[in-house]
């Protein structure tokens, strides 16, 4: 029965305690004695050491010296061995003195007794140790590098096997809810229990770190780990993404904090990769606002498909340095260029476009900031977001790019702030480009093997952008709070800078095969409250919203309560790509875009609230909301 339910290596470390009971009283015998016990003191042991060793295993067992490991033996080891000898050695005078025998027993044998029994348990637990991690830490090491894997899969064994090797740490268990694999062990370490027994074992072990070694778990599986780590004090990490894994980007051993990413319950976006090879392999790619959030992931997602040159611009300088010395770290195979220019410069443009012939152009430039963009910026923004996309679509026509991608957002959706009806009317331009395109090929020309097509991608926010919430609540975490946030209702929709870019791909890749001008609607999930945002983010930091305060500061200029992603008049049908859809948005012609860019080449300067006037003009759905108050 024993052995049933504690395993084998308990069994051999209950008898080991048992004779040690033993040796520790009869070798405080022999050193009082000097070596030489007198007959009746010898008879005397012989009747009363099975009483002791009786009282003293048995408090062993009930104070739990046999729940942890002795791989794993550390301080709160030696305090529960401190207890039972103490209260064993306790119950043990109890019971001579009850019996009449305790004057018999020399002071120093009931002193060196205990003793000596301590010092054989600890250092035999300790010297186990050493022996098995075959290296030689301090008690500090031990305690503060513990750690408990979640999971008991593939990664799981190879995370064991890579930490096994590692002078940091020392796994202590595995949990998992498979019912067949409680109680194995896998490389030498032991299926304790399930997953919602974590806060138990934590606290028996003495685990400094959690491990979540399932690549392809469900957010919830993340979140309730990181509420149970937020609640018992123990720091949460996890391992590489299974994409990054199975592409061979990094390894198991690679292990990184929970990140929001984590939490956001966003399934892996499966990309036509042949595709990808046809538009992208051996190709020039430019990209503009390659220094920016999205932009750089683009490229950092390009690179896969070993295009000839990927052409980095940008108006940032600053930007384009970060970014070039990163590809020059990692990447420093890949045929690049860095140039500088801004969009709205016709001569600039059209000198890039001659010197490197792009035939793919992703264009992520843009101001995006919305209160930024809202007040004394208006102007910059819409020439910015709507001439500069002009005149980089108009040179990229006069090039034959083969394909024009813009990066839009939700924001154009019913607009009611400068930088989303810019957007919009961006997204605008790129339509009737496209059907000015259309009207001069002829009946038996094919658009695709002549002309330019536009593609524009419209997404919500993603997390960790440049000017996203993100940034600012680290910040405001890190100097102790509080958080602000506009109202505690405001919701938005997210996803993470790597998903955007694959999808940005792969609309990219699908667009333009019917003629092109498609604006593609990327399945942004369910929206997301800012405020369980930010209480996120409070638990990833280690701690909870009672260290935290959250206050609500109102909704600031051009802000939306709820974002949108189609209007009240666009629908959209589905694509073959479960995570893109293509909105049915209203059309506008080569007319309209010639009288737009008369307006737009007589703006020199103009003030927030003449902008905001125009845009209504151009832009029907857009709401002013400041002509409101």
């Amino acid at each position: 029965m024993f052995v049933s339910r504690f395993g084998i290596r308990t069994l051999i470390a209950f008898i080991h305690d048992f004779v040690a009971v033993a040796v520790a009283w009869w070798l405080a015998y022999l050193l009082r004695f000097n070596f030489d016990i007198p007959t009746p003191a010898l008879e005397l042991l012989s009747i009363i050491l099975p009483w002791i060793v009786l009282i003293q295993t048995s408090f062993f067992l009930w104070l739990g010296l046999y729940r942890g490991l002795w791989r794993y033996a550390s301080l709160p080891d030696v305090k529960r061995i401190f207890v039972a000898v103490v209260a064993g050695t306790v119950t043990v005078l109890l019971m001579l003195w009850l019996l009449g025998l305790l004057d018999d027993i020399p002071g120093s044998v009931l002193l060196l007794g205990p003793l000596l029994l301590l010092l054989i348990m600890g250092s035999s637990r300790f010297l186990y140790r050493t022996w098995k991690e075959r290296r030689l830490y301090s008690l500090e090491s031990y305690e503060t590098k513990l750690v408990l894997i979640i999971g008991a899969g593939n990664t799981a064994m190879n995370l064991v096997k890579e930490l096994a090797r590692s002078r940091e740490w020392h796994v202590v268990g595995m949990l998992d809810d498979n019912p067949k694999k409680m109680g194995t062990r896998l490389h030498g370490v032991r299926v304790l229990g399930v997953i919602d027994e974590l806060p138990q074992w934590v606290q028996k072990l003495n685990v400094g770190h959690v491990i979540i070694a399932i690549p392809s778990v469900p957010h919830r599986i993340h979140r309730h780990t990181l509420e149970m780590c937020s609640e018992i004090g123990v720091k949460a990490m996890t391992v590489p993404s299974y994409a990054d894994l199975i592409s061979g980007k990094t390894t198991v051993s690679k292990i990184r904090e929970v990140e929001l990413d984590d939490l956001l319950g966003r399934a892996p976006v499966i990309l036509d990769n042949d595709g990808l090879h046809s538009l992208l392999t051996g190709k020039v790619v430019l990209v503009t606002g390659a220094g920016g959030s999205i932009g750089s992931e683009l490229c950092r997602q390009l690179i896969a498909f070993d295009p000839d040159r990927i052409v980095f611009l940008e108006l940032n300088e600053f930007a384009l340095y970060s970014i070039r010395e990163e590809l020059l770290l990692h990447f420093p195979g890949i045929k690049r260029s860095f140039v500088i220019g801004d969009i709205k410069d016709c001569a600039r443009m059209t000198q890039i476009f001659t010197q490197f012939r792009p035939s793919i152009v992703f264009h992520a430039a843009a101001y995006k900031h919305v209160p930024l963009m809202e007040h004394e910026n208006a102007c910059q923004a819409l020439l910015n977001n709507v001439l500069g996309t002009y005149v980089l679509a108009q040179v990229a026509i006069n090039f034959e790019v083969g394909k024009f991608v813009l990066i839009s957002t939700d924001k154009a959706v019913n607009p009611v702030s400068v930088m989303g009806a810019s957007k919009r009317l961006a997204e605008m331009v790129c339509q009737a480009l496209q059907q000015s395109i259309s009207k001069h090929i002829k009946p038996d020309q094919s658009i695709q093997s002549h002309s330019t097509r536009f593609v524009m991608v419209r997404f919500g926010n993603v997390l960790g952008s440049t000017g996203s919430v993100i940034p600012k609540f680290r910040e405001q975490i890190a100097k102790g709070g509080p958080i602000t946030i506009t109202h505690p209702e405001i919701t938005r929709y997210f996803m993470s800078i790597p998903e955007a870019a694959q999808l940005v791909l792969q609309a990219g890749l699908m667009g333009g095969t019917k003629g092109g001008g498609e604006i593609f609607v990327l399945d942004m999930g369910d929206p997301v409250k800012i405020v369980d945002l930010a209480n996120d983010l409070i638990h990833l930091s280690g701690l909870s919203e009672g260290d935290i305060r959250i206050v609500f500061s109102g909704l600031r200029p051009g802000e939306k309560l709820h974002e949108e992603l189609l209007s009240a008049s666009e629908n959209t049908f589905p694509t073959p790509h479960e995570k893109l859809r293509i909105a049915q948005a209203r059309q506008v012609d080569e007319h309209w875009l010639s009288d737009l860019m008369m307006w737009l080449d007589k703006v020199t300067v103009l003030n927030d609230q003449e902008v905001r006037d125009q845009l209504t003009k151009w832009v029907p759905e857009y709401t002013n909301k400041e002509s409101e108050h």
